[in-house]
């Protein structure tokens, strides 16, 4: 069993048939067919099912597959370090909080994308869940998540700290006021978005409970939606001053404890740090100090 073995594998494994695995390989599937019998015979067990719609996997195959897996981003990451001279370019794939996007990032990346102009970077939004997924499973460098993250394959460093705040539709004076029964939703992202745990909490601590939730999309729809008078949502100050000045929508003052949250910087630890990735974390720690945000600066070893 070798690299090669472990990539034909793998590859019938994700696309579920020996014909689709041959053309993603750019080989004939009797040679797929072959190589794939040849290393069951050597393991002493089959490795996938059969069936007219392609292959699934055996239970001796879906404990091969993750092994398979980290052999081919080794050699991906290998190939990256042999090819990375110290000068960013390359792939570089970021994620981040849609609401760290808008607020903080788009100075960094306008300003790195100058300097650094043989880097093709790519940046995905998502909950911080789904970012810190996406980190583990090796589909981004690193990633704006919301803090703290505790997961022993991930180094992080605070960058930023935001302070949250309550958001209501205008008419809504008092919190009190708040209840199940008058129709008021809560309006968030999707499952595994940070704030809306935190928002749930910071009602159940005065006693409102039992509102339905509405989940969107984007942070658009969520505040044009509080401003409709359907519902209740937590953001990023900063985010909702705008709405707030046009008297869009209310906020209300939260403790300390409450309000602040850090934007962490996550990234895998057994993953190389390539030159590309150096640059930019050394870039947005700097185009933070420069703005006046608050940041403890990021690490990538």
């Amino acid at each position: 069993m070798d690299a090669a073995d472990l990539r034909i594998f793998e590859a019938v494994a994700r696309l579920g048939g020996m014909n689709r695995a041959a053309g993603e390989l750019h080989t004939v599937q009797s040679n797929v067919t072959h190589r794939i019998r040849l290393l069951e015979d050597e393991l002493g067990s089959p490795l996938f099912r059969r069936n007219s719609r392609g292959v699934t996997l055996t239970a001796a195959g879906e404990r091969l597959m993750p092994y398979a897996v980290r052999v081919g981003q080794l050699l991906s990451e290998a190939r990256r370090a042999v090819d990375d001279t110290g000068t960013p370019q390359g792939k570089l794939a970021i994620g981040s909080l849609e609401s760290t996007l808008a607020l903080r990032l788009s100075p960094a990346l306008a300003s790195y994308a100058k300097a650094f102009p043989d880097v093709d970077l790519t940046i995905e939004t998502g909950t911080s869940a789904e970012l810190v997924d996406a980190v583990l499973a090796r589909k981004l460098d690193g990633a704006f998540v919301c803090g703290p993250v505790e997961h022993a394959a991930l180094a992080g460093e605070t960058v930023f700290q935001e302070d949250l705040a309550l958001v209501t539709p205008p008419a809504l004076r008092r919190l009190g006021d708040l209840t199940a029964s008058n129709g008021v939703k809560i309006v968030v992202l999707r499952a595994g978005c940070s704030y809306r745990q935190r928002l749930e909490e910071i009602l159940a601590r005065r006693g409102i409970v039992g509102l339905r939730r509405l989940e969107f999309g984007t942070l658009d729809a969520i505040i044009g939606c509080v401003a409709a008078g359907i519902g209740v949502t937590l953001l990023p100050r900063n985010l909702v001053e705008a709405p707030r000045r046009a008297g869009k929508v209310r906020i209300h003052a939260l403790s300390s404890a409450e309000s602040r949250v850090d934007t962490v910087f996550i990234h895998r630890r057994d993953a190389m740090a390539s030159s590309a990735l150096t640059a930019f974390v050394a870039h947005t720690e700097q185009t933070s100090r420069a703005g006046g945000r608050r940041g403890r600066g990021l690490k990538t070893s």
